[in-house]
């Protein structure tokens, strides 16, 4: 055997049971430029920049009904002219209570000034008719849990920031939420006050009743579509239940 000979590998391993040697790599090079790189790099951010708006969206489409804004555009209520009529006028006390309200500061200014927003916002509701009658349903949503937004701070100055600045981003989102969450307080702070001052005993006594009549008469208004005035009833009991909170702002 001569040191200075080169052994071939494929002549090598050819005769090797079992083993085929392939004279050429199966494997092709091929140079990326720059502008492949960055096209492709620019593609694949889309992709994801894509993929992240639509699992956002879907997010944003599944959101709970306390995140969603209301949908009522129709009322039970306002059958004929009869019943519109009555609405109305019965949206009028607001407008009453909110001028004869205390007005010792710039939170009772504030509420006060809210009730005849309610009044003017339910008035023009039951009276209108056609596309703009869901925008104005809204505002009259909104107009209520505002007034309890500023009966609230009226009568408690000390409530949470955090609280304030939640109820001011839910408000225009779901009013009903924040119309709960106020009317709890102040009933709170109406049982206390009640509790401590004997003059409040008799209007926290009429406070009850006329909210548990409004109650009522909140809940068969959608249970009983049909039925007549029942809307009408529900003004009236919440204008008692409004006239009897004003005692606390004396």
């Amino acid at each position: 055997m001569c040191p200075q000979r080169t052994l071939s590998p494929s002549k090598t391993l050819q005769g090797v049971h079992g083993v085929h040697v392939v004279h050429h790599s199966p494997f092709t090079s091929e140079e990326i430029s720059d502008r492949d790189l960055h096209q492709a790099t620019c593609r694949s951010r889309l992709t994801l920049g894509a993929n992240q708006q639509l699992f956002m969206r879907r997010m944003w489409q599944q959101r709970p009904p306390c995140l969603r804004p209301i949908q009522g555009c129709n009322v039970n209520g306002d059958m004929h002219i009869l019943e519109t009529v009555a609405n109305v006028l019965t949206s009028l006390p607001f407008i009453a209570l909110g001028i004869h309200a205390p007005r010792k500061n710039l939170n009772t200014k504030l509420y006060a000034n809210s009730l005849i927003g309610v009044g003017v916002a339910s008035s023009l509701y039951h009276s209108s008719r056609g596309t703009i009658r869901k925008y104005l349903r809204w505002a009259d949503y909104t107009m209520i849990a505002a007034s309890t937004v500023c009966l609230s701070r009226a009568l408690r100055n000390e409530n949470p920031k955090f609280l304030m600045a939640a109820s001011a981003f839910f408000l225009p989102i779901q009013p009903l939420m924040v119309s709960a969450l106020h009317t709890g307080m102040m009933e709170v702070a109406f049982a206390k006050r009640a509790l401590k001052d004997p003059d409040l005993r008799m209007a926290h006594n009429v406070h009850k009743m006329s909210s548990l009549v409004g109650g009522v008469l909140f809940i068969a208004d959608d249970l009983f579509p049909e039925t007549p005035f029942i809307h009408a009833g529900w003004h009236l009991a919440a204008a008692v239940g409004v006239g009897t909170c004003n005692k606390l702002l004396e």
